[in-house]
């Protein structure tokens, strides 16, 4: 297979990693990435998401976005980091429009809802679950009380075109790790109620070592945007969609001591300027945490909790406003950013290439990585166009799973990276995605016909079994 072309020339903001190597165990992380599904298409579906409103309308390129998802993917992987594919989810959803009382054949459901409601159209066409950082919550066997690895499906409530991901996130997460003596699946928690859950774009773990994987102890930081104390700050111009109570209960429900957990709020004027989840403002990998200076109330609090739970090797990077507004931020996606650790144990920071083509967001990157008392020794940038103009950066694209060698292994070994699978992979995009597609096009019952055959072909490729409900049914 060809070097992946980003990988080809020199790094940029790239420094010899060399002065910050250590020696660590071979502790996997699993970066479960998304693959773009075919009707990928700029609805503008996601308040408060400022990159999709600007960009709703516009012709999308679906080929050419999973195109760049999996190039990612693969630059990784031959990194030495584990990389792994989630399926994208059934689109346009039929069975979700016959729940609302559209009945006849699918293509007399599309031509009603086309011509009645298309804004409904396009919500059950959206290709969203891409982002796979919003599929669930995840904590290593190491934080649990049973010794399992615990996933919780995100209900993504705050968003109807998000809100009918889960039962299929589900499925396909339990493709992934069927073993049920070490891993665990839950269901989403109720979509009523004070229990909007918007996944890992929400959590960071961080660890006293620069290992992220599964056989180091952890401390989870949750951030929430709604509080559950009354009187608490809250945004006003856009949704606050992690609930607090959300959050603790994805806590109880894996079973994480009170040691390990660390809660904070999200700045409620960051989330009216366009932060609508924790993971456009801070990241954090390992011992490491990079945020920017406007991200949490009562911040200073929460680093010292922080701090005091994992201790003295603890960094973080602090990216003041003077440097790059919150604006800026959320224009760029410099915090979207993943922080992987490689197998010499320092860190890489993957970025999209707004944040190299904007100034100031470029000379953040340069003093990051300059400065040698942090361990990220270098940084890449990837064009992830198609993915940006819809509001998801590097960091949206992927699902981070803290495993054991011994839990990797126990993975559904089809839906992880080799090269061979990778090409199959790429080749099935080729033959199955259209090169373009405008919003009057989601009603075209091809684009339904060949999403679906695509899908039932995945399905055999990455040996995932009847997850879709058309095979289902």
């Amino acid at each position: 297979m060809p070097r992946p072309p980003s990988l080809t020339g020199p790094w940029p903001c790239a420094q010899s990693t060399a002065r910050r190597a250590v020696t660590l165990p071979r502790v996997p992380e699993l970066n479960l990435d998304g693959i773009v599904g075919p009707t990928h298409n700029y609805a503008g579906l996601s308040l408060g998401n400022i990159a999709s409103s600007a960009n709703q309308g516009a012709t999308s390129r679906p080929r050419h976005a999973a195109r760049q998802g999996l190039a990612k993917l693969a630059a990784l992987a031959e990194l030495g980091v584990p990389q792994g594919y989630l399926p994208p989810q059934e689109r346009p959803h039929l069975p979700t429009l016959r729940r609302l009382g559209f009945e006849g054949r699918d293509e007399q459901i599309l031509e009603r809802v086309a011509r009645d409601e298309p804004s409904l159209l396009a919500a059950v066409s959206s290709a969203s679950s891409m982002w796979t950082a919003n599929a669930a919550t995840v904590t290593p066997s190491c934080d649990a009380h049973d010794g399992r690895v615990h996933f919780l499906t995100a209900n993504l409530r705050s968003m109807f075109h998000r809100s009918i991901e889960p039962p299929a996130t589900r499925r396909a997460l339990r493709a992934a790790f069927a073993d049920e003596r070490r891993f665990v699946v839950h269901e989403a928690l109720p979509s009523t109620g004070p229990f909007g859950d918007e996944g890992a774009a929400n959590h960071t773990r961080l660890t006293a070592t620069r290992g992220a994987g599964g056989e180091h102890p952890g401390v989870h930081l949750f951030v929430f945007g709604a509080a559950s104390e009354p009187g608490r700050p809250a945004p006003l111009r856009f949704p606050a969609r992690q609930d607090e109570r959300a959050s603790r209960a994805v806590a109880r429900a894996h079973g994480i001591e009170s040691s390990r957990l660390v809660f904070a709020q999200q700045n409620p004027q960051a989330i009216d300027l366009g932060v609508f989840h924790n993971d456009v403002i801070a990241v954090g990998n390992g011992s490491l945490l990079l945020i920017h200076e406007r991200a949490l109330v009562d911040q200073a609090k929460t680093l010292d909790a922080l701090r005091q739970r994992i201790g003295a090797p603890l960094v973080v990077v602090t990216v003041r406003r003077e440097e790059l507004s919150v604006e800026e931020a959320v224009a760029t996606y410099l915090f979207n950013s993943q922080i992987v650790t490689l197998p010499d144990g320092s860190m890489l920071l993957v970025a999209p290439n707004e944040s190299r083509e904007h100034a100031r967001a470029g000379a953040v990157i340069d003093r990051v990585v300059g400065d040698a008392a942090n361990p990220i020794s270098r940084a890449v940038h990837f064009d992830l166009r198609e993915s940006m103009r819809n509001g998801g950066g590097p960091a949206c694209l992927r699902l981070r799973v803290p495993l054991t060698d011994d839990e990797l292994a126990a993975m559904n070994r089809r839906m992880r990276y080799a090269p061979t699978q990778h090409q199959a992979l790429e080749s099935w995009v080729d033959r199955h995605y259209p090169e373009t597609l405008s919003p009057a096009e989601l009603a075209d019952p091809q684009l339904l016909r060949r999403s679906r055959d695509a899908l039932d072909e995945l399905t055999r490729l990455l040996e995932l079994g009847p997850i879709y409900d058309f095979q289902r049914a």
